[in-house]
């Protein structure tokens, strides 16, 4: 891999305020994967690819990640990265809106990666618990979104992202086939692993 080209598209990428996963969240799912590298990898939100780079080194050989992400522009210059780091035939994008394609897979996957469309978090979660291995895991990022989640926070324009991000931490917190972290770093971080 690669590695001054990831740093470019990192680079690239916070400069045109496009959101990417943050270093110490990185680090943490580095370290939860490490001792049980997944095999399948699901994402859920694209962008320009930066963090399907990154996990596609915690991968058992072989492995291999699918990502959904919905917007023409990021589409492209993601498979553009993919090819210029050389992971191209690790990353498959399906193009288009997650709410409509993830109900389409029939797939299993041992780690789950939500980071799109806040207000729909809690449909996210229900489509991942559909294909979640035993012993799967599934991240979500900017979970705590700015603080907001954990607040008494209730301003009109992100009521609803701020609503469903803490029903979603509700229903991993509550369901008992999963045990879940809440961690404070990067924007928040729910760990969900499958019992």
């Amino acid at each position: 891999m690669l590695q001054e080209k990831v740093q470019e598209i990192k680079e690239k990428a916070l400069e045109n305020h496009i959101p990417i996963i943050m270093d110490d969240t990185l680090e943490e799912i580095e370290k939860i994967l490490k001792p049980n590298p997944p095999k399948t990898i699901l994402e859920i939100g694209t962008a320009v690819g930066y963090s399907a780079i990154c996990f596609s080194k915690f991968l058992q050989d072989g492995g291999h990640i699918d990502t959904i992400e919905r917007e023409e522009e990021r589409i492209k210059e993601a498979k553009q990265n993919f090819i210029d780091v050389g992971v191209e035939n690790k990353i498959y994008i399906y193009e288009g809106d997650a709410v409509e394609i993830l109900p389409t897979l029939n797939k299993t996957y041992d780690m789950v990666f939500i980071d799109a469309a806040k207000g729909k978090y809690p449909f996210f979660l229900s489509q991942a618990l559909r294909m979640l291995n035993q012993n799967g895991i599934i991240f979500a990022d900017n979970i705590l979104y700015k603080g907001y989640v954990m607040s008494d926070y209730n301003k009109h324009k992100q009521r609803t992202a701020v609503r469903n991000l803490r029903e979603y931490i509700k229903e991993v917190t509550e369901n008992p086939e999963l045990e879940t972290e809440i961690l404070e770093i990067g924007d928040g971080l729910a760990v969900s692993k499958k019992k």
